[in-house]
């Protein structure tokens, strides 16, 4: 059987990372008026999120494992930055959850599983590896008081990023 590559170019397995990563998004939750809907906090409300996972990548790629795209990887010096970026993106989205109440546990194993130097409890056996990371789960929440309020409610640390974010990009368009 020949050895065939799956994707001719980079840039043309590129395409097919980013619909995948893409796909995950999901999309804003929109009412019988077509109108989206917004959570208690003004944000709307995406329905269809998948996480992103190194095997939901080869799914997507067309790979019929999650190793046939790891050593797809490593068969072409020109597909390996490609494949390594979107291992980066899915690591990176394995981090951020363990700031997540909900996602810490799933993310912790992922990480000591799927991704080197993440391992702490093989750490202290190979000196290649990092020393253990003490990885804690409860972050509180911050409770915020609206002025002219008398109520205070809960919003999670990423929820206030993401409106600190917003405010400084408004206010960056003011003054910019």
């Amino acid at each position: 059987m020949p050895n065939r590559m799956k994707f001719k170019t980079p840039e043309e397995m590129q395409k097919a990372i980013d619909a995948y990563f893409k796909e995950c998004e999901g999309h804003p939750l929109r009412g019988d008026d077509g109108n989206y809907i917004f959570n208690k906090f003004g944000e709307p409300i995406f329905v269809d999120v998948k996480p992103l996972t190194v095997t939901g990548l080869a799914i997507a790629l067309g790979f019929t494992s999650r190793q046939a795209l790891l050593n797809y990887q490593h068969r072409s010096k020109k597909f390996e930055a490609v494949v390594e970026a979107a291992k980066l993106r899915i690591e990176n989205y394995a981090e951020m959850r363990l700031y997540d109440k909900d996602g810490c546990n799933g993310a912790k194993f992922n990480l000591q599983n799927n991704f080197r130097m993440w391992d702490a409890d093989k750490a202290g056996q190979d000196d290649k590896k990092a020393p253990a990371v003490n990885i804690i789960c409860d972050i509180p929440r911050a409770t915020v008081r609206v002025e002219g309020e008398q109520d205070a409610f809960d919003i999670d640390p990423e929820t206030i990023d993401k409106k600190i974010k917003e405010l400084e990009g408004k206010d960056g368009e003011a003054n910019g």
